[in-house]
């Protein structure tokens, strides 16, 4: 018996032992085959290790999804975490290619999966609390949030949170400079049934853009390490 003679079942059942690149590449082989890739419900979970993977169209977005994880650990993080205005030209090219591509991501996960249930980042440099409070906004249904070593991250995820994660029960906000010891006060008091963790988060120094009032001897360490 040929492969593509088995039923849709039991094709679903074997899409679901591979990786994603394995699927993509047998989906490729006949067009009976790429219908079982495009199924939605072979996706609840996504896992990538970098943001090159989210644009390999190796996956499917849609209502199935339920977790997804994006946790890029290389040393360009390092580069990633600097601020754009101390960084140099060679720096900016490095970022200048995957900037954007967490972010735009996401855009398509608050389109295409209403019903995600938990979101791991770690190492996304470049994602913004724009983005966040976009997935905040668009996936009703969300019960974890984990947020570690997202720079940009400040206290409007956690404002957004408050308004609009009604089903959230865990948030994590791990080494993100931009998160203030306010900020997760405001948040666990008026959010106490979430089980809030910010590891080392209010304790970092946060972002100060040139031109500011330097208010802490925070800021002036930050700027000679730099």
């Amino acid at each position: 018996m040929h492969l593509t003679q088995l039923n849709g079942e039991c094709l679903l059942h074997l899409f679901s032992f591979l990786d994603k690149e394995s699927r993509k590449n047998l989906g490729q082989t006949c067009r009976r085959l790429m219908t079982v890739f495009r199924e939605p419900s072979l996706w609840p979970l996504l896992k990538f290790r970098s943001p090159s993977e989210l644009t390999k169209g190796n996956y499917v977005l849609g209502p199935a999804l339920r977790h997804l994880s994006i946790a890029w650990h290389s040393s360009r993080v390092k580069v990633c975490n600097i601020e754009d205005w101390l960084k140099t030209a060679f720096q900016r090219d490095i970022c200048s290619t995957h900037e954007h591509t967490v972010s735009d991501f996401l855009l398509q996960v608050c389109q295409r999966c209403p019903n995600l249930l938990a979101v791991s980042l770690s190492g996304c440099g470049h994602v913004t609390d724009e983005a966040v409070v976009s997935l905040l906004r668009s996936c009703p249904c969300l019960k974890i949030l984990q947020l570690e070593n997202c720079v940009r991250i400040s206290d409007r995820t956690l404002e957004a949170a408050v308004l609009y994660a009604d089903s959230l029960r865990t948030l994590r906000v791990d080494f993100c400079r931009n998160i203030t010891r306010a900020g997760l006060q405001r948040f666990r008091k008026k959010r106490p049934a979430v089980a809030l963790k910010a590891e080392r988060s209010a304790d970092m120094i946060p972002d100060q853009k040139p031109g500011d009032i330097w208010t802490s001897d925070r800021t002036a360490k930050k700027l000679l390490w730099y």
